[in-house]
């Protein structure tokens, strides 16, 4: 599918933010490790979560959703013996279920999509499986992967966090469920510390008991340990809402998104600092964000390792800013469902924009009258580049065509809706 993305002066209008597809994958885990029956309010649908259902299902979890209600009953530490899981293309997902799966004799992930998903490196999750008496035969880190366990052993476990935290949260998940006790170190640096934050929020909430150092590089967690069935409640999400709050802050607006808490612990709540900063006109008051754009944007430093999955959506809004920006300490981006630095920096240039990479940096020489555009772009099978290039076809002077935009499902299936809602001029169509 197209997204053919005309310019668009003005927005006007309110939306529901989605909920969090973080919290969402994060409290189906846990209910599918409870023994019992936890409910889950406002789960998210993306190609995500769906993941995340299809997969807990085949490893025997019973779900079952009404309306806004999901409920699940769990299958603890003993899923049902299955030889292969289809994650799709959600990363985190195959990587919270690898540990999940060495409880199991043997599970294959297959490779559904070898251009994205495939592409991933998963080597230190893998290394760290290995020092629990998990065998694993793997692609050079990549996916198939199968996973030979039945008998995973807590102990001493070192994992490295340079690439992604997901491999950390995968092993926090699992830990408490072994007999023994475990101590994970994590080597080298920590990307992403604020989504930790988010998996020991909801660990905790299931009644897990373990202790982390301030700095995240270092846990003791009890094993023998069993997760609550509990009721949890969705927040809304701040990755998706951040390319709406992009669009109206480089637009003539005025827009509310409803449903995003000014304490949450999602890192991406920092894109409100960030547009504050370029000088946005917004409230952020009742879990309400309110938006009355005028185009007229300032430059901005930010360290884009606290808001990860939101950085695309800031450079978009910065592309139109006057001034040099910068976005450092993201090299993460890079591992990803593409190269998140250079493969969108390349699209942006092809719209018009003035973009520079280093290895872990993105600066964008703004440009307030505007970028041309006019042209077809790739997404590269990227949900949050589809989302920041629509900000920029927006205040394109000729708009943008993007290819495969369907992908934008994988976390926010309405994201073009809520934006014709809202008077975004964009056309879907077949390629």
């Amino acid at each position: 599918m197209k997204a053919i993305v005309r310019p668009t002066a003005a927005l006007q209008g309110e939306i529901n933010a989605l909920s969090s597809k973080n919290y969402t994958t994060r409290y189906m885990l846990v209910g599918a490790l409870a023994d019992g029956t936890s409910t889950i309010r406002f789960p998210a649908h993306s190609e995500d979560s769906d993941a995340m259902r299809r997969c807990i299902r085949d490893l025997g979890a019973d779900l079952i959703e009404e309306g806004d209600t999901m409920t699940i009953r769990g299958f603890g530490r003993h899923p049902k013996p299955v030889r292969e899981l289809n994650v799709g293309n959600a990363g985190a997902v195959l990587r919270f279920l690898m540990s999940v799966a060495a409880f199991c004799p043997e599970v294959t992930f297959v490779n559904a999509y070898p251009d994205s998903l495939g592409k991933r490196p998963h080597d230190d999750l893998i290394a760290a499986l290995g020092q629990m008496n998990v065998s694993i035969d793997h692609n050079n880190g990549k996916l198939p992967i199968t996973i030979r366990g039945g008998h995973p052993k807590g102990g001493r476990i070192q994992v490295s966090g340079n690439v992604s935290s997901q491999f950390l949260s995968s092993l926090l998940f699992m830990t408490p469920l072994l007999d023994e006790d475990s101590e994970i170190e994590v080597l080298h640096d920590l990307k992403s510390k604020v989504v930790v934050g988010q998996t020991l929020e909801v660990i905790r909430q299931a009644g897990i008991r373990l202790e982390s150092s301030d700095d995240l590089m270092h846990y003791r967690i009890p094993g023998r340990q069993r997760y609550e069935a509990k009721e949890y409640v969705v927040q809304g999400d701040y990755p998706g809402s951040a390319a709406i709050l992009a669009a109206a802050a480089v637009t003539r607006s005025d827009v509310r998104v409803l449903r995003l808490e000014e304490a949450s612990k999602q890192g991406e709540r920092a894109v409100i600092d960030v547009l504050r900063a370029m000088n946005v006109p917004l409230t952020h008051e009742n879990g309400i964000v309110h938006v009355r754009g005028d185009g007229k944007l300032k430059a901005v430093e930010f360290d884009g390792d606290h808001f990860t999955d939101a950085v695309l959506a800031m450079v978009a809004a910065a592309v139109f800013a006057e001034g040099t920006s910068r976005f450092y300490n993201v090299e993460n981006l890079r591992y990803k469902e593409c190269d998140r630095i250079t493969d969108y920096l390349n699209e942006l240039r092809k719209a018009g924009a003035d973009v520079e990479e280093r290895q872990s940096e993105i600066i964008v020489h703004g440009k307030p009258e505007g970028v041309e555009g006019g042209v077809e772009i790739d997404a590269h099978f990227d949900h949050r580049v589809i989302m920041a290039l629509t900000v920029v076809g927006l205040r394109s002077k000729r708009g943008l065509t993007i290819r495969d935009a369907h992908h934008v499902a994988k976390s926010y299936p309405q994201y073009f809706d809520h934006l014709r809602s809202i008077g975004a001029q964009v056309e879907l169509a077949d390629q």
